[in-house]
């Protein structure tokens, strides 16, 4: 079978579960462009391990990993079945290329996974597992971590990298509002990193903590970031990329997301589906 392409989310606040804002329909619409996909490996920055741990729950489990919030969002779940064989697959690709890792029946799916994931196939009935962040690694890594895992998009796996094009907490405390205006420096950034992903300058795009403008302002620390590199590897062709800009919330976290490979859809085909 073609290649099914990869996909970076930004999953924002856990608030994005009750309140879609722009992101929930793009969501739902691209879930919907997408060819249907046998089973689903998320990679969420709210899981970090040392080595790449996946999850073998032959159910899945809702973790609420956040206080503070709303009642009712601590009473959403989302119900999918697991996908051990998956997880069992997925380690052994990267067993043979020597990295250590291992299967986890103790997790599950954290925020970073399900929120994304309720908007992009609501009926939860699409076999999931998550594969874990390893947040002291550099870019590079994840986008070799990305490259072992492209095999699977031609056996009907999806990859869903979850993370937020811009995350800045620090910005939101100081002022949370979901309509507070966007902080202007945030368009430079992307703009920057836009520019670089379209062109596939792999260089720079590692380097961007020290190239990009105002990255470590947009990214006090890169780990929402990171899953962007896995999305990026796991294409079969990079170059062809969908870029979908549904601006920030709270100010301070850009919601883009983006589709990655031969079979991405355009803005055109999400469009049309979110009417």
């Amino acid at each position: 079978m073609s290649a099914l392409p990869s996909l970076f989310v930004s999953h924002g606040s856990p608030l994005l579960a009750l309140e879609p804002g722009r992101t929930g329909p793009l969501l739902t619409a691209l879930g919907r462009a997408v060819p249907r996909p046998r089973e689903i490996l998320v990679i969420s920055p709210h899981w970090s391990t040392p080595t790449p741990r996946v999850g073998n729950l032959a159910q899945q489990r809702t973790i609420h990993d956040f206080g503070g919030f709303p009642r009712e969002l601590y009473g959403l779940q989302y119900p999918a079945p697991g996908a051990p064989a998956l997880a069992e697959r997925t380690v052994q690709i990267l067993r043979d290329a020597g990295l250590p890792a291992a299967t986890d029946d103790q997790w599950g799916l954290d925020h970073g996974a399900w929120v994304p994931l309720r908007y992009l196939f609501p009926d939860a009935d699409v076999p999931v597992t998550q594969l874990s962040l390893q947040r002291q690694m550099r870019p590079e890594y994840h986008y070799r971590v990305g490259q072992l895992l492209a095999p699977l998009a031609r056996e009907g796996v999806l990859v869903v990298a979850s993370g937020s094009f811009t995350h800045n907490l620090h910005e939101v405390f100081r002022a949370p509002s979901e309509d507070r205006a966007e902080a202007p420096y945030l368009a430079e950034f992307v703009a920057w990193f836009t520019e670089h992903l379209a062109t596939m300058d792999l260089d720079a795009l590692f380097d961007y903590r020290a190239r990009a403008p105002h990255a470590e302002r947009a990214h006090p620390t890169d780990e929402h970031l990171l899953p962007l590199y896995v999305a990026l590897g796991a294409a079969d062709d990079a170059a062809k990329q969908t870029h979908f800009d549904t601006g920030a919330t709270y100010g301070a976290l850009r919601m883009d997301a983006f589709a990655f490979g031969n079979a991405a859809p355009s803005l055109a085909e999400v469009a049309a589906l979110a009417q």
